[in-house]
């Protein structure tokens, strides 16, 4: 079997093994903050912050669907790794396991909701924002993978995509990401 086979088929396991009960949560999640104008918050590291940055966009625009007329109420998401000159300020003058736990504490409210990206789970910054969730009382949500590491512990809810291999994890997260935005649009686009 080839590589490319190989990827492939993994792929399709671990995508055929998603659970929609978990998708719907995550979107009734989002759905939620939605309806009671709270904001979205989504950290991630590397390929993960690629995934949180995609997310926002996508939920913030996609969601609106296409034409001349948009709806005025809309998904409010912030992508944690949006902000290279903040987060680096704060990996330089204090550590780089706080660069998304002290933008959290900024901008999140009590009821916001907090949705991490981690292959491994167990992201230093990733875990100190989860933390900092929980003291602000910000409802949290997690894209995982491998058993989902420290993070799951933190998490109100998470789906981990149990792969040992960090593109699959990746890809699927890309996928879910996909999936929810796509669960959304007709409830938010109107």
């Amino acid at each position: 079997m080839s590589i490319y086979s190989s990827y492939k088929a993994e792929l399709g396991q671990h995508l055929a093994r998603l659970d929609e009960a978990a998708l719907e949560r995550l979107a009734q999640a989002i759905l939620a903050a939605f309806r009671e104008g709270k904001t979205i918050f989504v950290a991630g590291n590397g390929g993960s912050a690629a995934t949180a940055i995609h997310m926002a966009c996508d939920f913030c625009k996609t969601t609106l669907g296409k034409g001349k007329t948009l709806p005025n109420k809309r998904l409010r998401c912030i992508a944690l790794a949006e902000n290279p000159a903040l987060m680096t300020a704060w990996g330089n003058d204090v550590s780089y396991d706080v660069i998304f736990a002290e933008q959290l504490r900024n901008l999140a409210q009590p009821g916001d909701l907090l949705i991490s990206i981690s292959a491994s789970g167990n992201s230093p910054n990733v875990v100190e924002c989860l933390k900092a969730a929980i003291d602000l009382k910000v409802k949290t949500f997690s894209l995982l993978g491998f058993q989902g590491g420290k993070a799951k512990n933190l998490s109100d809810d998470s789906i981990v995509v149990e792969s040992q291999d960090y593109g699959v994890i990746e890809d699927a997260h890309s996928i879910i990401m996909h999936m929810v935005t796509a669960r959304l649009k007709p409830e938010i686009s109107g």
